[in-house]
């Protein structure tokens, strides 16, 4: 019999949850062939069987949490022998979950250490690669680490292969009182109804606990005079467009936070990751290369990952790698707020709801379309002066005419 184990799938996720099985105990699958859908912090994945063979056990069922390396399901190989299958051809499916050249037993794909704190690229990964070793932790829990003053190093962890998880964190730190690993319990009789995090409420719980405990915040405010703009004018598309060209004014806001090394990544292109409000939580799509495109192309490209945000058939590779964050909160209510920077990047641009105020105008009184801007970035690499730099150039185009 082999085991297939869940591989990784990237981005730093330590855990995924089965939504579907496609296949019984007692089929048979072809190699490269849909095998379940799981859901991860950030998407929706079709995981391909990675040989052809019978099902002879399932090892998990739709709603269960299982972490990277867990047991997923067994198969009885075709022409199986002593010696592991062979790896699948670069360019299929299973390329996802490659055979490791040890015994069957062990873990299909490749399953690196997850040593960053946040989600990030291959490049980010090797840009923070160090000499001596470090812990293998979760990201929350790592934060969780830094803020409770636990030394990750002297950590035995209970994750798959070591990994170190918020449990094991809080267990370690328990005796100091500073959180109880039992949870807060609601009043009797109170009637409140628990929800456990799932999937993107989860995602969403870690992220910005790393972000509050890594990040120098500071966030500048102003307006933006919209009184030029003609009707029917794509407020989305205009923003975009202004955010491309306060990069080309200031590029030190597109950019990564390289900690481990104390630099940071200037990007020569604009992906813009958009903060998409969904039932199920926030989700970010990264709508690429924001400088080259035209505003019927903008307006296009936004609507795609929007609908497939909120449908979930995002994929992977739009999910990731974001060099400058938007979120459009106004579109719902709000004026103001302090957006939170999610590293590696290093600036999120937040656009409050549009309104008529009144204006001293040439010693008269006007009243004036403006769109109140919030501008948060991570001051440990950007200076004040950059940032209202930026903030300046993307107000100047966002007053032109068109």
């Amino acid at each position: 019999m082999t085991v297939f184990k869940l591989p990784d799938l990237g981005e730093g996720l330590s855990e995924a949850e089965v939504l579907r099985w496609h296949v019984q105990v007692g089929d048979r699958i072809e190699v490269d062939a849909p095998m379940l859908a799981v859901e991860t912090a950030k998407a929706v994945v079709e995981v391909p069987s990675p040989v052809s063979g019978t099902i002879t056990a399932l090892h998990a069922r739709p709603g269960d949490r299982i972490e990277i390396g867990a047991p997923l399901v067994e198969f009885a190989v075709d022409g199986a022998t002593s010696e592991s299958p062979a790896p699948p051809a670069a360019d299929s499916a299973a390329a996802l979950v490659a055979a490791e050249p040890a015994d069957s037993g062990t873990v299909v794909g490749h399953m690196p250490a997850v040593a960053d704190d946040y989600p990030g690229s291959a490049a980010l990964a090797a840009a923070n690669a160090v000499t001596t070793p470090r812990a293998r932790a979760v990201p929350a829990a790592r934060a969780l680490a830094r803020s409770l003053g636990v030394d990750l190093s002297g950590l035995a962890g209970s994750g798959s292969g070591g990994l170190i998880t918020i449990e094991d964190v809080l267990a370690h730190a328990g005796s100091s009182g500073a959180r109880g690993s039992a949870g807060l319990q609601p009043p009797p009789d109170s009637g409140a109804e628990v929800q456990e995090l799932r999937s993107l409420r989860r995602a969403m719980a870690q992220s910005m606990s790393a972000a509050r405990d890594s990040v120098a915040a500071c966030t500048v405010f102003d307006d933006a005079d919209l009184q030029r703009w003609g009707r029917g004018a794509d407020y989305s598309a205009r923003v975009l467009r202004a955010i491309a060209v306060a990069v080309s004014a200031e590029r030190g806001l597109n950019a990564w936070y390289d900690e481990a090394k104390q630099r940071r990544l200037l990007f020569p292109h604009v992906d813009v990751g958009l903060a998409v409000d969904t039932p199920d939580g926030l989700i970010v799509p990264v709508l690429r290369r924001v400088e080259a495109l035209g505003a019927t192309e903008l307006r296009a490209e936004l609507d795609r990952l929007k609908r497939a945000a909120r449908d979930r058939s995002l994929k992977n590779e739009e999910l990731r790698n974001f060099t400058f964050m938007l979120s459009n909160f106004g579109t719902l209510a709000g004026r103001y707020a302090t957006p939170v920077v999610v590293p590696p990047a290093v600036a999120i641009l937040g656009t409050g709801r549009v309104r008529q105020d009144v204006l001293a105008v040439d010693d008269r009184v006007q009243i004036h379309r403006r769109m109140p801007l919030s501008l948060s970035f991570d001051h440990r690499v950007v200076t004040g002066g950059e940032a209202v730099r930026f903030l300046g150039a993307l107000i100047g185009d966002l007053e032109l005419a068109e």
